[in-house]
C-alpha cells in the first residue's frame, strides 16, 4: 500500500508540472543510467527525484523499488516504473481504441499481422517502397513495429495496442479529445 501511495505522490507531482512530466522523467532516467541496465536503484531513484525537485518522504523511493522490482535484483525497472506512473484510463479511452483494435484485427483473432493489413492499408506511398528499399509488406511491419513492444515477434496483441496508446492517453488533457483523435486517425 506504501508503495501504491508514494506511486500517487509522484504521479500527482508529474501532473503538476504538466503533460511534459511524465516523459520528462523518463529522459531524465535514463541519463541516469549511466550503465544503460534501463534499471535504477533506491539511491539512483531516490537522488533522481530530489534533483527534479521531486522529493519522496523518507523511505518512500525505497518502497516503490520494492514494489515494482520484480526480479527481486535490488532495481527498479525504468519502463515497469513508467508505466505505473501514467493515470489510469477512462473507459472511453479505452473503449475507442478497442474499436481502433478490431478495425485493424481483420481475422477477429485478437493480433495484429501483416495479413491483416493487406488489403485495407496501402504502403505504396511509403519513400522507401516508392525507392524500391522496401516491398508493401516491409512497409506494414514497420508499421506494426511502432506498436509491438519486447521481443518485435511481428505481430500486435490488443495488450501491446491498448499500452501503446496508454502512454499517449496520458498526455492528452480530456476524454473527448483523445477520443477525437483516435477517431480522426482511424477513421472510426
Amino acid at each position: 500500500m506504501e508503495a501504491t501511495n508514494a506511486i500517487e505522490k509522484l504521479r500527482a507531482k508529474c501532473l503538476e508540472r504538466g503533460a511534459s512530466g511524465i516523459k520528462g522523467l523518463a529522459r531524465f532516467f535514463r541519463r541516469l543510467d549511466t550503465n544503460r541496465s534501463r534499471a535504477l536503484d533506491a539511491d539512483e531513484l531516490h537522488r533522481g527525484l530530489q534533483e527534479m525537485g521531486l522529493a519522496l518522504e523518507a523511505g518512500e523511493a525505497e518502497h516503490i523499488c520494492r514494489h515494482w522490482d520484480r526480479d527481486g535484483n535490488g532495481t527498479l525497472d525504468l519502463e515497469e516504473f513508467l508505466h505505473a506512473l501514467r493515470p489510469p484510463m477512462s473507459q472511453a479511452r479505452k473503449d475507442v481504441i478497442e474499436a481502433a483494435f478490431a478495425k485493424l484485427d481483420r481475422s477477429g483473432d485478437g493480433v495484429v499481422t501483416v495479413d491483416d493489413l493487406r488489403g485495407i492499408y496501402s504502403g505504396r506511398k511509403h519513400p522507401k517502397f516508392q525507392r524500391g528499399e522496401w516491398t508493401e509488406d516491409d512497409v506494414f511491419q514497420h508499421f506494426l513495429d511502432n506498436f509491438d513492444v519486447g521481443d518485435k515477434d511481428g505481430q500486435v496483441t490488443a495488450a501491446e495496442f491498448l499500452d501503446y496508446y496508454s502512454g499517449i492517453s496520458a498526455s492528452v488533457d480530456t476524454d473527448e479529445e483523445f477520443v477525437a483523435m483516435m477517431t480522426s486517425a482511424w477513421q472510426l
